[in-house]
């Protein structure tokens, strides 16, 4: 889908603020209501817009301890080809597939070491572990530009 300025000017806002209404998206880019609400519904049909949520501070609701662990699992026991094995891992909010060596990035948040340790425990069972406690984000999530095309 070839993405207009319209289109960059909605996504820009729209990851600023999700809950940013039509009206107010309207007057900032300088078109009509009915016009955001078209080209809005086009990028959620294309799937360029894919979801809304709420970002949320896990520290702020009780998961102080994060971490990044790198797995190495091949085959049937491979976490990222049979993602429904670690479904009931609550603590883990992400898995990232890779090449090379290590095949994931899975992205654990425990309130404590010792909830940490029993989630890497059971991790084991599926494969080569390793592991880096998050101690901060100085560059968190961004949001995706047009700049990052090069153009």
């Amino acid at each position: 889908m070839e993405l207009d300025n319209l289109d960059w000017g909605l996504l820009g806002e729209l990851q600023a603020d999700a809950r940013t209404s039509f009206n107010e998206l309207a007057r900032r880019l300088g078109v009509s209501s009915p016009t955001v609400a078209q080209r809005v519904r086009r990028l959620e049909e294309a799937g360029v817009i894919t979801g809304y949520r709420a970002t949320v501070d896990v520290a702020a609701v009780g998961l102080g301890v994060q971490a990044l662990v790198s797995m190495r699992c091949y085959g049937p026991r491979c976490i990222t080809l049979q993602p429904e094995r670690v479904a009931d891992f609550a603590e883990i909010l992400s898995i990232v597939r890779l090449t090379g060596d290590v095949c994931s990035i899975v992205h654990i948040a425990a309130t404590d070491v010792r909830q940490l340790t029993a989630v890497l425990e059971r991790l084991w069972g599926y494969g080569e572990t390793s592991s880096a406690m998050i101690l901060s984000w100085p560059v968190p999530s961004r949001p995706v530009t047009r700049a990052a095309l090069g153009s």
